[in-house]
């Protein structure tokens, strides 16, 4: 009987690569947390300061910038930085946003923990469920991109032409395309597609936010 021997070297190769995945997962989810934490504390100051909206030009000037000078630095120790500008600009738009529907509405405040609530079970599911059966969502990729750009525009036209019709669409694509952008990621930190968590970190971030603000949206419509 023939025996088949596996190649030591094909072995260690798997292996760094699986250390490597964890190493960029670990960090990932770190610097996750913290950034969270500092985008809230940006938001909540920004309430309390009754801060008002910058509008739709700077939070797209803002947001494509400091996006663009995070990938740029991403590989340099300047990369920490840009992202917290990044993250924490994100959470000064996001202040008063939430400011609106708490002083808005007489149920704001629950309004908003839903929305927290429903973010954090759709994030912490759709991540433990990649994590734990590995499968690749990479396949996803070029449908995403194009979803988030069509999604994109049809934002900007329910603002500029204010339909609200349109504009409550799109939060429901946000929600779906956000969902797959977070399958999407995770599984190339897990199966080795992304090897820079500053990177891995600004896409799951984005995702969380816009997911967020999304169901915020539509819960704020349905009680309405």
């Amino acid at each position: 009987m023939r025996t088949t021997r596996q190649d030591p070297y094909s072995a260690v190769s798997r292996q760094e690569s699986v250390l490597a995945s964890n190493k960029v997962l670990r960090n990932t989810y770190g610097l996750l947390a913290l950034t969270l934490m500092w985008a809230a504390g940006v938001a909540g100051v920004a309430m309390m300061m009754n801060l008002p909206h910058p509008g739709m030009l700077v939070t797209l000037a803002g947001f494509f910038g400091l996006l663009f000078l995070t990938h740029k630095t991403a590989d340099s120790a300047w990369g920490l930085l840009s992202v917290f500008a990044f993250t924490g600009f994100l959470g000064y738009t996001a202040g008063p946003i939430v400011n609106a529907y708490v002083s808005g509405m007489a149920n704001g405040g629950e309004l908003v923990m839903m929305a927290l609530g429903g973010t954090g079970a759709i994030f912490l599911g759709l991540s433990a469920y990649v994590l734990t059966t590995k499968k690749d969502f990479t396949f996803m990729g070029g449908f995403l991109f194009v979803g988030i750009i069509t999604a994109f525009l049809a934002g900007l036209a329910a603002v500029i032409f204010q339909m609200p019709a349109l504009s409550l669409a799109v939060s429901g694509m946000f929600v779906l395309l956000m969902s797959g952008l977070i399958l999407f990621e995770t599984s190339r930190i897990v199966n080795g597609g992304e090897t820079n968590y500053i990177h891995a970190t600004v896409s799951l971030f984005v995702s969380i936010y816009n997911l967020f603000l999304s169901l915020l949206h539509l819960l704020g419509f349905a009680n309405d």
